[in-house]
């Protein structure tokens, strides 16, 4: 058979529709290479030369087509399939590979998924034979689309061939009025008159293969190994993916082929991305009580604070002007700050009540009634000096004189006016605040 692949080997693109020696040898070419082998196999186990003859009869090329056009009945090119819901269900499997109506969707649609088989196990093999392709495209989409070459490199007796095609292309065809099975998942979808639509949802073999394979490449390919050694070498690198928290699905036990083709290629599994929620993590703050006051170090070691705060006093010291935009930027970024101080804020509160009642706490008194209202219901004393109020004035006086000291420069030389601005922003931001808290 070494002319055979020697032959395919060199094969070029052939045009659709035109039946020219050329298409037709190449297609018969890779038939003929995928029959040799199969046959080798075989062959090599024969222990008589009359065991090796009746073997190379059976592989003989109109031989093993005839054959496999009477067994293609026994096995269907699905997408959807039943089986997965369990091995001895016998509804109808679905052959729909969908189509992308919009280039500007993100959808699965798009991606070109292989073509699962159902059916009995011991002709899969057809199935392979249908995948075979030429130029670029299979022995089955070339026989859906009419392609005669397909035939006549079947067989030199062209009306033969074309009733084996005819069988080939069953394979894709509807199987019938759709039916589920007891075996199979069913939801029954009540209607208004008593009736009911029966829902039978059924497994997206193709897409979960597709799946499969772009998730072992991101886990075992060479440049995902390369990549992660890079990263642990701290070496430049390409990037890579993680898809954690990943769970694997069997199907078939130790005979995965009784499933499907694409199934027992999978060896039998399925990934399972992780659909949930992510968790909260606790970030670990603690309470304050080991300062005097949250307006300095306890604050400025919140990053994103700190940048934000840099930002504005960049915008001040770069204009010298007061107008209208001017004042509305500089507004909006005051109030970002001061939501993020406010944020902080209910984070602190959120924490066990009572933190501020112990004896090392050093937070002076105003912050303490601020940052810890839970202690109000067991200390009536603290609960009263709360609802006073005199703490809102303090705090937000705190807070402009502790901004307008981080922000003001040379080139913003901002007095004790714009201290009282930030202020007065900060006491109705906080006013707002305590009036959205239970």
């Amino acid at each position: 058979m070494r002319f055979v692949w020697e032959f395919v080997a060199n094969f070029w693109e052939l045009p659709m529709g035109e039946v020219t020696y050329s298409s037709t040898g190449v297609i018969r070419g890779v038939i003929e290479a995928f029959l040799s082998e199969r046959a080798q196999p075989k062959l090599d186990k024969a222990k008589t030369e009359e065991e090796r003859e009746q073997i190379a009869a059976r592989y003989q090329r109109e031989v093993w087509i005839a054959d496999a056009a009477r067994r293609v009945s026994q096995i269907r090119a699905v997408t959807h399939s039943i089986k997965y819901m369990h091995p001895d269900a016998r509804g109808t499997n679905v052959f729909d590979v969908g189509s992308l109506t919009s280039p500007h969707l993100v959808s699965s649609a798009g991606e070109n998924l292989e073509k699962d088989v159902v059916g009995n196990a011991a002709a899969l093999d057809v199935f392979k034979f249908l995948k075979l392709e030429v130029a670029g495209i299979s022995l089955l989409q070339r026989i859906q689309d009419g392609d005669p070459s397909v035939s006549a490199a079947m067989a030199d007796n062209i009306a033969l061939a074309e009733e084996w095609t005819q069988s080939f292309a069953g394979i894709v065809e509807d199987e019938g009025r759709p039916a589920s099975h007891t075996l199979a998942k069913q939801v029954y979808f009540p209607l208004e008159d008593g009736d009911y639509h029966l829902l039978a949802p059924l497994y997206p073999t193709s897409l979960v293969h597709r799946l499969f394979q772009v998730i072992n490449h991101d886990r075992f390919s060479e440049e995902a190994k390369s990549a992660r050694e890079a990263r642990r070498s701290q070496k430049p690198g390409t990037g890579y993916r993680e898809h954690l928290n990943l769970a694997v699905q069997s199907f078939g036990g130790t005979k995965p082929q009784n499933i499907s083709q694409l199934n027992s290629e999978r060896g039998g599994r399925a990934y399972l991305l992780a659909s949930l929620p992510p968790t909260w993590k606790d970030q670990g703050m603690k309470p304050p009580s080991t300062q005097r006051t949250i307006f300095g170090r306890w604050l400025l070691s919140r990053r994103d604070l700190g940048a934000s705060i840099n930002m504005l006093k960049k915008f001040l010291a770069g204009t010298q002007h007061n107008n209208l935009p001017i004042r509305e930027a500089r507004s909006r970024m005051v109030n970002y700050i001061v939501d993020q101080v406010l944020g902080l804020a209910f984070t602190v509160q959120s924490l066990p009540a009572g933190w501020s009642a112990n004896a090392e706490c050093r937070l002076n008194r105003a912050e303490c009634l601020w940052l810890d209202p839970g202690r109000c219901d067991d200390d009536p004393d603290f609960a009263a000096e709360r609802q006073l109020g005199d703490w809102k004035e303090n705090t937000a006086a705190h807070f402009g004189r502790w901004l307008n000291q981080l922000i003001r420069s040379d080139q913003a030389p901002l007095d004790s006016a714009a201290a009282r601005h930030w202020e007065n922003d900060f006491a109705d931001a906080m006013q707002t605040f305590e009036r959205g808290m239970p």
